[in-house]
Formats: C-alpha cells, sequence, structure tokens
C-alpha cells in the first residue's frame, strides 16, 4: 500500500487534522491509533474519499481519493453495521452487488452466500438484522465490504459497541480476510488487536501524527503524548 498525504487540514467548528504530512509505501495492514477526539476517524474518512479536506490532497496507491476508480477498489466498515434492517443478511450483500456493481441477481447471490461463509455466518444467511447479534450484524457488515473485491478495506471502530466476546469474533472475522490478501486502514482501540493485526500504527494526538513507525513502537513509545496514551489505555 502507498499512501500521500499533503498539507492536510481538515475543519468542522475547530482544525480536526492540522497540516499533515504524511508518505508511507510498503505496509498493508495500517493501524490508527489515539484517543477520543484525536482526529483519527476523519483521518479515515478523508483517505477513503468519504469526506473532502478543507484543505490539502490525499492519494493511496496512485489513485487521487475522489477519483471514481479509486472508489471502486475499497471497502468501507462502520462503527455501527450499517445494515439495511428490511433485508436479510444476504440481501444486504446481494442487492448492493447488484445496484453498485451491475451484478446479475444470481451471481450477486453466490457471492454473498460464499462471503457470509467467510465469516462463518452461513447459518444466519436469512435473517434479519435486527435477529442476528451485535458481533454477527458486524461480520456481515464485513462480508458485504469484502464482497465488493475492493484492494483495501477501512474499518472504523468496528468493534466499539460490542461486549469483548463479540468483538473477538469480528476481529477474528478480520484476521481472516487478510489472509486472503486484502489491505486494511484501520481505527481501533483495542491495542491487543493492533498488536497482533497491524504491520505499521500511526499514532494521532490534537488532530497530528505525532508517532509512527512498526507496532514496536506501542512497547518503546518515544513521544510524550504516546507515553501517555499507552499509560492509560493498556
Amino acid at each position: 500500500m502507498k499512501l500521500s498525504i499533503q498539507n492536510l487540514t481538515h475543519t468542522y467548528d475547530t482544525d480536526v487534522c492540522k497540516q499533515i504530512q504524511f508518505e508511507l509505501e510498503g505496509y498493508n495492514s495500517i493501524a490508527i491509533i489515539g484517543a477520543s477526539g484525536s482526529g483519527k476517524s476523519t483521518l479515515l474518512r478523508l483517505l477513503s474519499g468519504l469526506e473532502k479536506p478543507t484543505q490539502g490532497t490525499l492519494s493511496v496507491n496512485g489513485y487521487a481519493v475522489d477519483d471514481d476508480s479509486y472508489r471502486k477498489k475499497i471497502g468501507f466498515v462502520f462503527q455501527q453495521h450499517n445494515l439495511f434492517p428490511h433485508l436479510t443478511l444476504e440481501r444486504n450483500i446481494s442487492l448492493i452487488l447488484e445496484k453498485t456493481r451491475g451484478v446479475d441477481p444470481a451471481e450477486a447471490k453466490r457471492i454473498a452466500l460464499e462471503s457470509l461463509a467467510l465469516v462463518q455466518l452461513s447459518d444466519q444467511t436469512y435473517k434479519l438484522p435486527k435477529n442476528v447479534s451485535g458481533g454477527q450484524a458486524q461480520r456481515a457488515s464485513i462480508a458485504r465490504a469484502f464482497a465488493l473485491n475492493p484492494e483495501l478495506i477501512f474499518l472504523d471502530e468496528p468493534t466499539s459497541s460490542l461486549d469483548p466476546v463479540l468483538t473477538y469474533e469480528v476481529l477474528s472475522a478480520v484476521k481472516e480476510l487478510k489472509k486472503l490478501g486484502k489491505s486494511f486502514v484501520f481505527v481501533t482501540h483495542v491495542m491487543s488487536f493492533v498488536k497482533e493485526f497491524a504491520d505499521y500504527v500511526v499514532f494521532m494526538d490534537q488532530g497530528k501524527i505525532i508517532e509512527h513507525g512498526l507496532p514496536s513502537i506501542l512497547t518503546t513509545p518515544q513521544s510524550k503524548e504516546l507515553q501517555f496514551f499507552i499509560s492509560h489505555i493498556m
């Protein structure tokens, strides 16, 4: 994966990301960590093209993030599962394939079933989201992102509302997808997952990238900000 961020500032009522300059190449599972309000989820949304920056440019794998061809190469999993409540898990996936990719209904269903099987949900295929657990619904959301055959999947706190058992279910599903060669950029507060899953870590504080490097920075932080963060979250 190749990331390029140039002069990035993004503002809501205040600057959430502040004059970020960042280049990275050669890593396939990048964690963005930091305290609530540090700007990490905003940076994730900017990298995925869900939001446009107030100032500056971002590119991923050589694509500008507002390029239509880039959007077809990515998937996004939100904090809440974001499934259509009136559709079964299978139909939540097959409908998206039909409407956004023009996939034939029979083929869309085949892909949906295959994707649900990858995240261990074959026995929940025809249930509505309200009739499955939170972890199962979030795994279905991951399956939906995967079904689009993206090169890169963005995960924004995919376990934020789940208990430890359901968190384990979701993170295990993500690990299975990594084995299939997908790249990930993800935000999480689960440091054990960062250590196991990330091959590069970006730490943000007050809208800036303060420290970045291999996951070993979590055990040997150099900045006082990361030292403080680790001491309070671990």
